[in-house]
């Protein structure tokens, strides 16, 4: 068994899988480690990874990218809008203020939204993960951005089981890349010595990701986190691109920025010039043929150039960095080191800024493009039953200040802030409230908000009442930062005051005991507002317990039945039912994104099985057109040539024409049609190479056979054990078998290159094996064992006494025998 995880990034993503002997990166069906991040749709079909990414410039409006950035913001999201302004493809506002995907898909106008478009993609990773390691994949850890907020997390969540994919764990990515560096430390200090403190800067194609991780041995503790989402590699790209288009427009009087196909012609050629900056600082030449207007463009920029047009986005590298350390709390000297990942950390001027701030070099000892997935793989493999890992601790904290919102019983608003920034995650707290009825919490993000709707969701606690006496009850809420960094009302109960009727017991005794056992009468009924410093009182404490068993013992029967019946006082703890509202799919909405992604990955994989036979007719065509003229030209006649060549020409102009879209049978037929002509030929020319060795294996065997024979004949003593008319047998088909491979070679020397032999090869070597299973079991019979005879009993009494005679001295009688015999039981032993 295999587990997976996946870095889901937004221009790439890589698949890391854990086995016995350790961490791998798996290799797509283009033999890449790394899947671009693309969908593409056409008139029949769906095209994923690279395939999508290589039509990009064809198929640009039907070609969906960067729709990780889309996971579960609304539409009129500031940063939706801004990135929207970028994209090729059309989007629209959906009802519930999301984001639609519109592309033209089986012929019609469809729309999909990024949690579809996300699940696509994972489709095609999980068919990947699956195809490599020839076992079906399920568990699976998905590193996500430790910026997402709830609502991205739980459409990723969604987006995952759409695919079909078992999410073990949403791990940030901060703190994937912290356990692929920290698990193989072996010289991390000692649980009770002061952590090693290393800072880790993960600058990608669309973000900026720092983080302050404390290592000791056998765990890692996230002490801060910053970032930039909307800062990357690409936005130097789209700089250099600017620059560019401005250039060709003064020198070539084009304007790039108003021709997509153009404009992404551009940012693919700037990105590779960007990559050749991080070792040159010299001037590099930019080339583009048939650019725009079948205009040939040129251009050169250094790196001191690129520097200077992105200074300000320097400056806001320079601030996250510098807000990480300010959030640690910790000074320079406390750091030990500072490791790199990511690809945009290759541009020399961030890595001097990651210098100046922490004035260390940056080092890379992680792979910089596949350390988030071996880290989620690794995270995965701690979480699957399957697995054995090295005991690791991983404490991680939550990016954002969460607070709670309510109204308390006079309607006045009230609010707590519940877990603040940086806080542990997983985490779970309990709050207590004194209500009379129902009442309902809104948790969001405190100010600054992280985009424009702060609120993660409302939690309604259901069948709250009044107590025996109209007093509030007190009610505990248990409120849970969970393994995915998702906020939750984990669970809500209520704890009742209810009096039962109790007999006095018999004895003197038991009144006694139970008159030392205080009742608890719960609150006092007047109401309090949970406050933050509170520590809510544990459920089911050992005084509860005790007053619960005594409400339910069973007295003795007593004597006296005047005696006066107690009433006693004991609490229920009852669990109530939480109604929650969050910005996620619901069962029903997720089935049927289940059942829609089905159906579409079943009309991929008829549609591939058509294109598939289509692609063999074609293949069959230009295979036989060329060998028919060249290996295969003497094994056919010159007519038979002819008449193969127009049929071949005819099927080809059928594939262009009305062939162009045909079911997959009408495929099948044709290339069985095709075969039946051509395959004729093809076994011509194998049966002629082929043929001859039958014919010497089997020769081979009758010269052994009549070798045997005539060394019978000799009186060879190896065969003088053989029956003479078994051997006969032999010789006889030995001439029969030599008069069959005379004639039919007769016949074969006769026949044309060009027509059908007269016998195949299996035909030939079918005959050996028969001939073999006649003349092996007579000719290799194993000689009889010699019989051994026995002398008479007069000669057996003789040799005893003659053998007794040849002793050196007297023979010693029984009782001399057993005297010194080592294994007398009355003889004392040295045993060492």
């Amino acid at each position: 068994m295999s587990v997976i995880g996946i870095d889901f990034g937004n221009d790439g993503c890589y698949i890391a899988v854990a086995r016995q002997g350790g961490i791998e990166t798996i290799a797509n069906d283009y033999s890449l480690r790394t899947t671009p991040s693309f969908v593409a749709f056409g008139e029949k079909n769906r095209v994923l990874g690279v395939a999508a990414k290589n039509q990009m410039t064809t198929n640009m409006k039907n070609t969906v990218h960067c729709f990780k950035r889309l996971l579960g913001r609304h539409y009129r999201d500031p940063k939706i809008q801004s990135e929207i302004q970028t994209l090729s493809y059309r989007t629209v506002e959906l009802p519930d203020r999301g984001t639609g995907i519109v592309v033209r898909y089986l012929n019609e106008e469809q729309t999909f939204t990024p949690v579809q478009v996300t699940a696509m993609l994972f489709t095609k990773l999980k068919l990947t993960a699956e195809q490599a390691l020839g076992i079906k994949v399920n568990d699976v850890v998905i590193g996500v951005p430790v910026y997402f907020t709830d609502a991205e997390r739980r459409a990723m969540l969604d987006a995952a089981v759409t695919a079909g994919l078992n999410v073990l764990r949403l791990l940030n990515e901060t703190t994937a890349t912290a356990l692929c560096y920290g698990i193989y430390k072996q010289d991390l200090p000692a649980p009770e010595e002061k952590p090693r403190n290393v800072v880790f800067v993960d600058c990608g194609a669309a973000s900026l990701q720092v983080s302050v991780v404390a290592f000791n041995k056998g765990k890692l503790k996230m002490l801060a986190t910053s970032s930039d989402h909307n800062l990357g590699g690409r936005d130097f790209d789209r700089l250099m691109a600017q620059h560019f288009a401005n250039d060709f427009k003064s020198r070539y009087k084009i304007d790039a920025t108003s021709n997509p196909r153009a404009w992404v012609r551009l940012c693919s050629e700037v990105e590779k010039l960007k990559k050749q900056m991080s070792a040159n600082s010299t001037d590099l030449p930019i080339n583009i043929e048939c650019f725009m207007d079948d205009k040939d463009v040129t251009g050169k920029l250094n790196r001191t150039a690129m520097e200077e047009m992105g200074a300000h986005l320097l400056k806001r590298v320079e601030h996250t960095l510098q807000q990480c350390l300010s959030d640690s709390n910790l000074k320079l000297d406390d750091i030990s080191s500072v490791e790199v990942v990511g690809g945009s950390t290759r541009i020399p001027a961030i890595k001097h800024l990651i210098e100046k701030v922490f004035k260390k070099a940056p080092s890379t000892t992680l792979n910089q493009d596949e350390a988030v997935a071996r880290g989620c793989a690794l995270q995965c493999a701690m979480l699957s039953p399957a697995f054995k890992v090295r005991e690791f601790s991983i404490t991680d904290v939550q990016p954002y200040s969460i607070q709670l919102v309510w109204q308390d019983e006079s309607g006045q608003e009230a609010d707590m802030e519940v877990f603040p920034k940086n806080h542990q995650v997983p985490f779970s707290k309990m709050l207590t409230f004194f209500r009379r009825e129902p009442f309902t919490l809104q948790a969001q993000y405190m100010s600054p908000a992280t985009f424009p709707d702060p609120i993660i969701g409302h939690y309604t606690i259901e069948n709250v009442g009044p107590g025996p006496e109209g007093e509030s009850q007190k009610v505990k809420v248990k409120v849970r930062i969970n393994l995915h960094g998702l906020f939750t009302v984990a669970s809500a109960s209520l704890t009742e005051k209810k009096e039962t009727i109790e007999e006095p017991p018999e004895t003197m005794e038991t009144e006694e005991k139970t008159d030392k056992a205080p009742a608890n009468d719960g609150p006092n009924g007047t109401q309090e507002a949970p406050s933050e410093n509170q520590t809510p009182p544990e459920e089911g404490t050992q005084q509860e317990k005790m007053d619960t068993e005594k409400s339910t013992e069973t007295p003795a029967p007593s004597k006296n039945e005047n005696v006066e019946k107690k009433g006693k006082k004991c609490l229920k703890t009852v669990e109530l039912p939480v109604k929650e509202v969050v910005k996620a799919h619901n069962a029903t909405q997720l089935n049927n994104l289940v059942e829609r992604e089905a159906q579409m990955v079943q009309a991929d994989k008829l549609e591939n099985e058509r294109i598939n036979a289509k692609n063999a007719v074609e293949e069959y065509v230009y295979e036989i057109r060329g060998k028919i003229h060249e290996e295969l030209e003497q094994f056919i006649s010159e007519a038979d040539r002819d008449k193969l060549s127009l049929q071949l020409e005819d099927t080809e102009n059928w594939l262009y024409e009305e062939g162009e879209d045909c079911k997959k049978q009408i495929y099948l037929d044709k290339l069985a049609e095709l075969k039946k002509q051509g395959e004729p030929i093809k076994t011509r020319k194998r049966e002629r190479e082929t043929l001859p060795r039958a014919f010497e294996s089997l020769s081979g065997t009758i010269q052994l056979a009549r070798k045997a024979v005539d060394q019978f004949k000799q009186g060879e003593e190896k065969y003088n054990h053989l029956d003479a008319a078994q051997v006969e047998k032999v010789e006889k088909a030995v001439v029969e078998k030599q008069d069959w491979i005379d004639k039919h070679l007769g016949l074969v020397s006769s026949t044309a290159l060009h027509a059908d032999l007269p016998i195949t090869a299996s035909q030939v070597m079918s005959e050996k094996g028969s001939f073999d299973a006649l003349v092996i079991p007579i000719m290799n019979k194993p000689k009889p064992k010699p019989k051994v005879e026995e002398p008479p009993p007069a000669d057996k009494e003789a040799g005893k006494k003659q053998e007794g005679e040849q002793t050196n001295g007297p023979k010693l009688d029984e009782e001399q025998q057993q005297q010194q015999s080592p294994n007398n039981p009355s003889e004392p032993m040295d045993v060492d």
